[in-house]
């Protein structure tokens, strides 16, 4: 099985953490095994086994990710589904056509209690399970890719590009709420 790194522009590849590697390689050696238990729920995979599970791809990320572990995290069955969110790499406009965007200045934080930065001009999705960041605003954060993950995202349409996933927060209203980022590295 292809190894979801290897979409990852070289210089990234190089600085995710080696455990989830050997994680990755481990859910695919145990995968018929899984499928039987999780078809369908997200989980965390580490060390040879699930440390966290769920229906949730935002809880059971964060979940997982605390364990420190560098675990592999997927949708069991549907693993190289990517997370589907649309992309844009022109400004906002507020005469957009139909029902307009929400831009807002979000706070993004790499834990729920501690200051962030916060970014002006974000398009909202307030169904979304998933935010994407460009790589500058994400370094930025000073997120650390020996925190993240590598996954796939793509916009609505089939196509899917490699990004990095980290457990993050966003402040919105005096209130922090868990999301999965996605490092958007084109």
């Amino acid at each position: 099985m292809k190894s979801l790194i290897e979409g990852l522009p070289s210089e990234i590849a190089q600085r995710i953490h080696l455990d989830w590697k050997k994680n990755e390689a481990g859910y695919w050696a145990q995968r018929e095994q899984l499928l039987a238990r999780y078809r369908g729920q997200w989980i965390g995979f580490a060390h040879g086994r699930v440390i966290a599970a769920g229906t949730s791809a935002v809880e059971t990320f964060h979940k997982a990710q605390e364990s420190g572990e560098h675990p592999f995290v997927t949708c069991v069955g549907r693993e190289h589904e990517p997370s589907r969110m649309r992309r844009t790499s022109f400004a906002y406009d507020a005469t957009y056509p139909e029902e307009p965007l929400p831009v807002l200045t979000v706070e993004f934080r790499r834990d729920a209690e501690t200051s962030g930065s916060p970014l002006n001009r974000v398009i909202a999705d307030t169904g979304a399970d998933a935010s994407a960041l460009p790589w500058n605003d994400c370094e930025r954060l000073q997120l650390d890719l020996q925190d993240g993950a590598p996954g796939l995202m793509g916009g609505v349409g089939e196509t899917a590009v490699a990004t990095v996933v980290f457990p993050a927060w966003v402040y919105l209203d005096g209130r922090s709420y868990p999301c999965r980022l996605q490092a958007d590295f084109h």
